[in-house]
């Protein structure tokens, strides 16, 4: 199994359209092969901090997920809204 924690720092004032648009994310990823497990969270410090943290079955059904068609669209609402890359850490045990 593997851990995987997406970092993003989305624009003031945007945290609406985020968050409506990592449910359609979180609802697609559901559907996605090799994926367990995953939870959405808000920095305590900083609300534009976004970090998602996903458990999958190995690192190469991430990667399918990750170069998939299906992502490229879901988080295609929210790249416009970034205001530096998101930041991807793959953990194994």
């Amino acid at each position: 199994m593997i851990k995987v924690i997406i970092e993003r720092k989305i624009a003031p004032d945007m945290e609406s359209t985020y968050d409506a648009n990592i449910k359609n994310t979180l609802r697609a990823i559901l559907e996605a092969p090799g994926y367990l497990s995953g939870a959405n969270y808000k920095d305590a410090q900083d609300v534009n901090h976004r970090v998602i943290i996903t458990n999958w079955v190995s690192l190469a059904a991430w990667k399918k997920w990750r170069d998939s068609e299906e992502r490229r669209h879901v988080i295609s609402g929210i790249q416009p809204i970034l205001i530096t890359p998101e930041k991807i850490t793959v953990l194994t045990a």
